[in-house]
């Protein structure tokens, strides 16, 4: 299983994590993943989620990749949904300088176990094998683990802001790391 995208990553989790594995995401994943992005909103107290909006990827994530060329992996503890990751593709706005990571998540049981570096390094080999050289994340601004573990990772805060103007009244903060940093950080 190491060829391809999903053999990668998937090879990267089994290193870490033997007990988990790595497949994509398919639309029978969806009220899995509904559960496993809202309890984070819930920890975090991001408000509710916006099925018709922000969240309406959540909703199909098979049918979202492969209309718009998201790679998108969830982790998983036998049957159950424990983990999620996503890129989109290079980003055509910025001469495709950068990937978008997304829709990094993992369930309580699963955390402090190296597992959330290793998909975000994963992405990161991801975006080294289609010449980018920028890895972005947008992260909602009460998500402060998550912008712990993105500077550990190597990433800054860029000072880009951005409104969502969704239920929750998402303000997301834009985090850059150089793919090459990233790659040669241990944790």
């Amino acid at each position: 299983m190491s060829d391809g995208p999903t053999g990668r990553v998937a090879a990267a989790v089994a290193s870490i994590a033997p007990d988990l594995a790595v497949r994509p995401a398919v639309d029978a994943d969806a009220d899995a993943l509904v559960a496993l992005v809202g309890s984070a909103y819930d920890e975090y107290r991001c408000g509710p989620m916006d099925p018709d909006g922000f969240d309406a990827d959540l909703t199909a994530p098979g049918t979202h990749t492969s209309t718009t060329g998201r790679r998108w992996w969830v982790v998983t503890a036998g049957t159950a949904v424990v983990g999620s990751v996503a890129h989109g593709p290079p980003e055509a706005d910025d001469g495709g300088s950068t990937v978008e990571l997304a829709r990094l998540y993992l369930a309580p049981e699963v955390r402090g176990r190296g597992l959330a570096g290793t998909l975000v390094r994963a992405v990161g080999q991801e975006a080294a094998l289609l010449d980018v050289p920028t890895l972005t994340a947008w992260s909602d601004t009460r998500l402060v683990d998550a912008h712990r573990r993105y500077l550990r990772l190597g990433f800054h805060d860029t000072g880009a802001r951005r409104d969502l103007h969704d239920p929750a009244g998402t303000t997301e903060v834009r985090f850059d790391v150089d793919v090459s940093t990233l790659l040669s950080r241990r944790r």
